[in-house]
């Protein structure tokens, strides 16, 4: 199979020319997008070519406290727009939503290493990184939205709550509903990928593999993997994030917190 094509500086002065053209758009239909179009073109190129020389640094370097390192910072990274997503008036949210994404994630990327790729080292920079940085992704938007849909909830139906609470509820079952509600809206993203995955749409993963020269079944295969990790990842992050959320409003003597 042919090598992969490499792209120069050239290219992808072209490839700008996209986001010029759609500048240009904007300011045809008056969308007011350009300078937000602008902002965001100059930010993707400029974090992109940074971690493409960081990462290009960590796995020349080879070495585990470099991966760990740069897997806490973006775990860090991921945990704070989360809680941003969330709210920041929340006491301990931040705590809270880096905990969770890293249990769920750990222990995903440890089941996957120790069981289905099993590489030559726990901590091989090409699996490790790429495999944790889709969950780190997706877990964010999970708990963001589950997150946010909770808090919204219980902030604008106390009293609901507390007429619960008033029959003998206690607050896990005052919330039970609407925690259900919230992780099942967090998923809902992820399980309208898998039933579509391979019929309507192309994942990016498989876009990339089949690009760099991958054999398309060896690229279908880890796309069904990294399908898989996601599911199970964004599932665990949502319900241990609800879970440490709705504790946040009620005090020691099981009344709501307003």
């Amino acid at each position: 199979m042919q090598d992969l094509i490499k792209l120069d500086l050239v290219d992808l002065a072209i490839a700008v020319g996209l986001m010029a053209i759609a500048i240009g758009l904007s300011a045809w239909e008056k969308l007011g997008l350009e300078l937000n179009l602008a902002i965001a073109t100059g930010r993707a190129i400029l974090q992109l070519l940074v971690l493409g020389y960081v990462l290009d640094f960590i796995f020349a370097l080879d070495n585990p406290w470099a991966v760990l390192a740069i897997l806490a910072i973006m775990l860090t990274i991921t945990a704070i727009v989360a809680r941003n997503r969330i709210g920041q008036k929340i006491p301990y949210v931040l705590p809270l939503v880096w905990g969770a994404i890293l249990v769920s994630t750990a222990l995903t990327v440890l089941y996957t290493n120790f069981l289905i790729i099993q590489p030559d080292r726990l901590y091989e920079p090409r699996y490790v990184i790429p495999l944790t940085g889709i969950l780190l992704g997706n877990a964010m938007n999970a708990a963001a939205i589950a997150g946010e849909r909770l808090v919204s909830t219980l902030n604008t139906l106390p009293v609901e709550i507390e007429t619960h609470l008033s029959l003998g509820a206690t607050p896990q079952q005052a919330v039970s509903q609407y925690r259900k509600e919230a992780i099942r809206a967090a998923l809902i993203p992820t399980l309208n990928q898998m039933m579509l995955v391979g019929m309507a749409t192309l994942p990016a993963i498989t876009a990339g593999q089949l690009l760099a020269g991958v054999k398309p079944l060896n690229a279908v295969s880890y796309e069904i993997l990294i399908i898989f990790m996601v599911a199970f990842a964004n599932l665990l992050t949502t319900v241990l994030v609800t879970k440490g959320l709705y504790r946040q409003f009620f005090n020691s003597a099981a009344q709501l917190v307003k």
